[in-house]
C-alpha cells in the first residue's frame, strides 16, 4: 500500500526539490550533484529530509532520496540490492520509462551510479554493474529487488528527521538471486582494473568512462 506524502508534508526547500526534478535524469543529475558523505562524525542512514538538511548523501541515503522523488511523481519507490563478495553492498533506486528499466544512485566509485532505462529487466540492470564493482575485492554475488513500503511498513523512510537503521538491517535481510559472473570474466576485470590504477592514480570521471566504456551504461 501507497504511503506517498503529500507536498504539504515537505518543507518548502524540499517542496522545491520536489518540484524542480521531475524526470528520473533530472533527479539522476541532482544526486550527482550532492557531495558523497563520508561520514566524519561518525556512520549515518539519513533519509531524503535528512540529506536536504546535511547536503550530503551515501549509497543507500542517495537512494531513499532518489525514491522519495520519484515516488512522487508516479514511480513506486522500488530499489535494487547488490550484494558483494567482499561484504560492501551498493543499492540504487529502480524505475521504468516505456517498458524500459533504469536506475538512479549515488557512489563514490564511478561506475556505480545511475543507468540509462534501456535494461529489459531488473536483473539485466543488475549485470550491468558487475564489471564496475571489480575493484580488487568487490565482486557482485547477488541480487534483490524491493518496494521500500511493502518492506518497511512501519518506518518513515523519506521524511523521518532521524537516522533510518532499519532500512540497513531489512535490506541485508532480503533474498537475493545468485548474480554468477564468469570466473574468466572476472579475472580480466580484475587485470584490466589493477593495470588502470597503476597506470592513472587519479583517474578523472572522463578517465574512468573510457575504461568502462559502455560497459556501465552511463546515464547523467
Amino acid at each position: 500500500m501507497s504511503r506517498t506524502p503529500s507536498l504539504e508534508d515537505f518543507s518548502p526547500r524540499e517542496r522545491r526539490l520536489v518540484q524542480t526534478f521531475r524526470h528520473p535524469r533530472a533527479i539522476q543529475r541532482w544526486l550527482r550533484q550532492v557531495p558523497y558523505n563520508r561520514e566524519p562524525a561518525g556512520e549515518t542512514l539519513r533519509t531524503f529530509r535528512g540529506v536536504v538538511r546535511a547536503g550530503t548523501a551515501h549509497c543507500l541515503e542517495g537512494c531513499l532520496a532518489a525514491a522519495t522523488l520519484l515516488d512522487q511523481h508516479g514511480h513506486p519507490p522500488l530499489v535494487l540490492h547488490l550484494a558483494s563478495q567482499d561484504g560492501l553492498e551498493h543499492i540504487v533506486a529502480l524505475f521504468r520509462h516505456a517498458g524500459r528499466w533504469g536506475a538512479i544512485g549515488r557512489s563514490r566509485d564511478e561506475g556505480l551510479h545511475g543507468r540509462a532505462p534501456i535494461f529489459a529487466s531488473p536483473r539485466a540492470v543488475a549485470w550491468s554493474y558487475t564489471a564496475p564493482y571489480v575493484d580488487g575485492e568487490g565482486r557482485v554475488v547477488g541480487w534483490a529487488v524491493t518496494d521500500l513500503d511493502t518492506l518497511l511498513p512501519r518506518v518513515d523512510w523519506r521524511l523521518a528527521s532521524t537516522n533510518v537503521w532499519a532500512v540497513d538491517r531489512a535490506l541485508l535481510r532480503l533474498r537475493h538471486h545468485r548474480l554468477h559472473m564468469g570466473e574468466r570474466r572476472y579475472r580480466s576485470w580484475l587485470a584490466r582494473y589493477r593495470a588502470f590504477r597503476a597506470a592513472t592514480p587519479a583517474p578523472t570521471t572522463r578517465a574512468w568512462r573510457r575504461f568502462y566504456g559502455t560497459e556501465a551504461r552511463w546515464w547523467w
